[in-house]
């Protein structure tokens, strides 16, 4: 078994101290008429295990004098893993996941209350498991109605995914191993669809393309629906429908990576499928590149996770206000938020085991410093819809802007002495846009 989930168990148990955390697995997939579906599993609990089944439930209890890590698994059945695939069962649990205990998961109910009695806090994140948080509860109650014959066991809960979110922010270097492998992937994808979209083809055939090179390269597929919108639709931020023909003249817009032993890559590029810029098309993508290259020279230690999107909001804010699409003055504007019909998401998300990756942007008015071995996303975007109409107070919008979408994302690493762009291998400039 890989080093790296011990030592991150490790690192998570002394966060614990003397309480007891309890993570579940997610779901089993719904399946439907005898079909099986693929199964992913939550990323904390692999994070920590490594275990890729459902029906499973990890305990750590530091405090513990011989299971500190302890397992609870579905049982080997040779007449059910005919259908559904091989278990590791209770020792494998032990001999290939390192759990100092394990038990068959239907003895959890029995067990849990033993590890429990004697920690404090519980650590336990409430989810779509509701037999499991019922359980708890229930243990919690009676250990509590008890506490005071005994004065021990967990007199609060607190939420587990929290003693998470800050280890998962920073990347150790198996970690981003896996992440240039899957963001590697995910370039050669991007590049390539580059080079064989064309008028007349249907944004589905290039999804195809790309979903066909993730595969074929070794991922476990994508890292979320992927994204390839031409013409108008490249207005529309989470479009999936990627049925339309695309047309000379149309911009493309494709957000896609993908999944690679479950870390994950997110990439966004826009250019023009006839080879050439329109004017305005020009105009609006030389202005988003503008504002994710500032808000990239943001990312570096000890920089507030909100500087980026400032720098980026006050760029592209002036750039509107220039075209005459906004008008007034830069600071109200800005303060008044004049930019969302045009600009309405953040610059960016943590990226990891998850797409929005585990991890705090915000505590009070307090921002996230950015921190060495953290990876943001940096995705400025301009999207002025074909039927787009003015604020209040604001000009009408011409024609000849409508149906303009751009979008550039970039995956980024903070370094000790700046940032690395992980997903430079993928072409960005006007020119390289142009074919």
């Amino acid at each position: 078994m890989h080093t790296e989930y011990a030592q991150r168990r490790q690192r998570l148990m002394a966060k614990i101290g003397s309480g007891v955390a309890v993570f579940c697995s997610a779901p089993p997939a719904v399946n439907h008429a005898d079909v099986e579906y693929n199964y992913r599993q939550d990323s904390d609990f692999y994070y920590l295990t490594g275990f890729t089944e459902p029906d499973a439930v990890a305990v750590f209890v530091p405090n513990h004098e011989e299971h500190k890590f302890i397992l609870f698994v579905r049982p080997r059945d040779p007449k059910v893993e005919v259908w559904t695939g091989y278990r590791a069962g209770i020792e494998g649990a032990k001999e290939k996941y390192g759990a100092d205990i394990a038990y068959d998961i239907s003895e959890l109910d029995q067990k849990l209350s033993q590890y429990l009695e004697k920690s404090d806090p519980l650590y336990y994140s409430f989810g779509r498991d509701r037999d499991l948080n019922a359980k708890i509860i229930q243990h919690f109650q009676k250990l509590l109605y008890s506490y005071p014959k005994r004065g021990t066991g967990p007199t609060a809960i607190a939420d587990a995914k929290l003693l998470l979110a800050q280890l998962r922010l920073y990347k150790s270097s198996y970690e981003l191993e896996k992440m240039r492998k899957a963001i590697e992937i995910s370039v050669e994808a991007h590049n390539q669809a580059f080079q064989t979209a064309r008028p007349q083809s249907f944004e589905y055939e290039i999804q195809a393309q790309i979903e066909h090179h993730f595969r074929k390269s070794g991922a476990m597929g994508v890292a979320y629906p992927s994204i390839v919108a031409s013409g108008a639709n490249s207005c529309v931020l989470h479009y999936v429908d990627n049925n339309a023909q695309m047309q000379d003249g149309d911009l493309l817009l494709i957000d896609a990576g993908c999944c690679y032993d479950y870390y994950n890559a997110d990439i966004t590029r826009t250019f023009p499928v006839g080879g050439k810029f329109t004017t305005e098309q020009k105009i609006i993508y030389e202005l988003v590149l503008e504002a994710q290259l500032a808000a990239i020279a943001e990312v570096k230690p000890n920089h507030a996770y909100n500087h980026s999107f400032d720098v980026a909001v006050k760029i592209i804010t002036q750039g509107l206000l220039d075209l005459g699409i906004l008008s007034g003055e830069l600071d109200k504007l800005i303060e008044e938020k004049k930019y969302k019909p045009f600009f309405m998401h953040g610059i960016g998300h943590w990226l990891g085991m998850d797409v929005h990756d585990s991890g705090i942007y915000k505590l009070g008015e307090t921002w996230q410093n950015m921190e060495t071995d953290m990876i943001i996303t940096m995705e400025p975007g301009i999207y002025i819809a074909p039927d787009a109409k003015p604020e209040e107070g604001q000009p009408e919008i011409a024609d000849r802007w409508k149906g303009i979408g751009v979008r550039i994302e970039d995956d980024v690493l903070v370094t000790a002495t700046g940032n690395e762009v992980l997903t430079r291998e993928v072409p960005k400039s006007v020119a390289a846009m142009e074919k």
